[in-house]
């Protein structure tokens, strides 16, 4: 993993510095709280509703070891002894004190963290697949150029100050895990015919109240002129971008108000001025931060593993985890593994507490080369675990409720916070979620069931991703209560789909009955083997209705 250097460490420590003073001087009334909020929000700090929010880096979702028992220390001494993480491959402290939010910093900016444009209308973490570098499928490490996207765009001058918040993803597997569809700029990283790296670029993209998939303005970039495109970019939209409402600020409205051909002709001719200037990338540049990404050494494993092939053969409830949490590594003899954070009702998804995230230290050190990953969906990743190391792996997890078997089943859930500890929310998440987790606590019948994604957010902004889980739920304000409504046919990928709304909302006791009748209504119509959102485009939402909004509804199961 990428190590910071001497610039990026004298960046942060006096990042730290000015923001100690900022909040000295708002403490003692020399700023005010309009003066104060865009320093804060710059410095990931948002006031709750109960209390401030920090909302911490993790580049491209990878952590050392030492930062994440940095982050055990964080939720042990500065809050409620747990984290959260985030779709955007952040972790958030719930319960801060703002007097104590510098020494949270300092601390951070000890082991190369910080909290720098997690918030504010800047150019906020940069995100990438969370198997990046030993995924079976992947083709290119996507990492480097995240990693180059990150030092360029932190505290660029010409972007702090944009009309939104900005998003920008990369990947560059067979299969997209990075969401790139959804992000206001969406990288797919390749190799062309001559085996020359090249981007397909799109732009535009995003949920919230408006929810668009991304549209393609560039194909065959040489990534030399990644920074120059992205800067093209990012200059048009500047200049055009509305800033007299904060509804109609994303890109992705202006894309759409201009139409992708438009702006892409004014995109190409911005860059025609910027190409070959100082952002155009070197192959010794690209070389130099490429190095902190080098493969670690890996050990010869032997064709098969006697003890993993029978713990897999004699122990029901390992073969299942391996199944769902296990994935190829492109290294023989080594796996990636998924620890699950959404053990049910016990903690809410994305949470993890100081002592599990001390343990996933150790396991990382322990069962790998000390790095872990942070997927959107929420999860952790141990990256390069040998199959001979999965069984006490898996024994460790499950005592630590961090091996459930269930990633990618129904009761993966993607939630936000909610309306628990967030003040925009409209509605709570994780009630609705455990709820949901109750019902379905069969872990057969949800393997049978097979892949199906369930994401909810409390408002509009769509932090739970909402729009693109195959089941989405989201929380509206209904004459001062809580309602939810519900979408179907939403997925994330190369195929991504935003999800259609079903009709009228439904009281949060009502949800858990209305999850059942619509996988028993996918049951009912699914062929064989058929994902659900296939049965969805298939049949369309009319038999979900149906059953949804029946009187007294009839609950069936899956045959398999």
């Amino acid at each position: 993993m990428y190590h910071y250097d001497e610039y990026d460490r004298a960046l942060v420590f006096e990042r730290v510095a000015q923001f100690r003073d900022q909040v000295q001087r708002f403490t003692a009334g020399e700023l005010s709280e309009e003066e104060f909020l865009p320093l804060r929000l710059q410095n990931g700090l948002y006031l709750q509703k109960h209390a401030y929010m920090l909302r911490v880096a993790i580049p491209y979702g990878t952590l050392g070891a030492r930062q994440m028992r940095t982050l055990a220390s964080i939720a042990r001494d500065y809050d409620r002894g747990y984290g959260h993480f985030t779709t955007r491959q952040n972790i958030q402290f719930n319960w801060v004190e703002l007097a104590q939010v510098p020494d949270i910093l300092q601390r951070l900016a000890e082991v190369d963290m910080h909290a720098i444009q997690t918030s504010g209308n800047c150019v906020r973490n940069i995100t990438t697949e969370a198997f990046a570098g030993v995924a079976a499928d992947e083709i290119i490490d996507p990492r480097p150029l995240a990693e180059i996207l990150r030092q360029w765009s932190t505290i660029n001058p010409e972007f702090l100050f944009l009309p939104r918040k900005f998003k920008i993803a990369i990947c560059s597997a067979r299969q997209d895990r990075a969401a790139i569809m959804m992000h206001d700029i969406g990288l797919y990283l390749y190799r062309d015919g001559r085996q020359q790296m090249r981007l397909r670029v799109m732009v535009g993209g995003g949920l919230g109240r408006t929810p668009i998939l991304g549209l393609q303005i560039r194909e065959g970039l040489p990534w030399e002129h990644l920074l120059s495109y992205v800067e093209a970019i990012l200059r048009v939209y500047n200049r055009h971008g509305r800033r007299d409402n904060k509804y109609k600020a994303r890109i992705k409205i202006l894309v759409k108000a201009l139409g992708i051909e438009a702006f892409a002709r004014e995109v190409e001719q911005e860059w025609q001025h910027i190409k070959d200037g100082p952002a155009q990338l070197t192959e010794a540049e690209f070389q130099r931060v490429a190095e902190g990404f080098a493969p670690p050494r890996y050990a010869a494993q032997p064709d098969g593993d006697l003890d993993y092939g029978t713990h897999l053969a004699m122990d029901r409830s390992f073969a299942r985890w391996v199944s769902r949490n296990v994935q190829p590594h492109k290294v023989a003899g080594y796996a990636s593994v998924v620890l699950s954070t959404k053990p049910g009702p016990a903690a809410p998804p994305g949470d993890l507490t100081a002592e599990q995230m001390d343990n996933v230290a150790d396991w990382s050190e322990h069962f790998g080369f000390g790095e872990i990953r942070i997927a959107h969906e929420q999860n952790l990743i141990l990256p390069d675990v040998r199959k001979a190391d999965l069984y006490p792996l898996w024994r460790l997890a499950c005592e630590q409720g961090l091996g459930t078997a269930n990633i990618g089943l129904l009761t993966d859930i993607i939630a936000c916070p909610g309306g628990d500890f967030c003040a925009l929310a409209n509605a709570k998440s994780i009630p609705i979620a455990q709820a949901i987790q109750s019902r379905f606590d069969d872990l057969d019948y949800l393997h049978d069931l097979g892949e199906l994604s369930l994401n909810i957010s409390g408002c509009i902004n769509a932090c739970g991703h909402h729009h693109i889980g195959n089941i989405g739920i989201l929380g509206v304000d209904k004459n001062g209560s809580e309602w939810y409504q519900v979408t179907l046919g939403g997925a994330q990928g190369k195929a991504s789909a935003l999800g259609k709304v079903i009709g009228p909302s439904f009281s949060a006791a009502e949800i858990p009955r209305v999850i059942e009748q619509i996988v028993a209504t996918y049951c009912a119509y699914r062929e064989l083997d058929e994902p659900f959102v296939d049965t969805v485009a298939r049949v369309g939402l009319e038999p979900f209705k149906e059953r949804v909004y029946a009187r007294q509804p009839e609950v069936s199961t899956c045959a398999m």
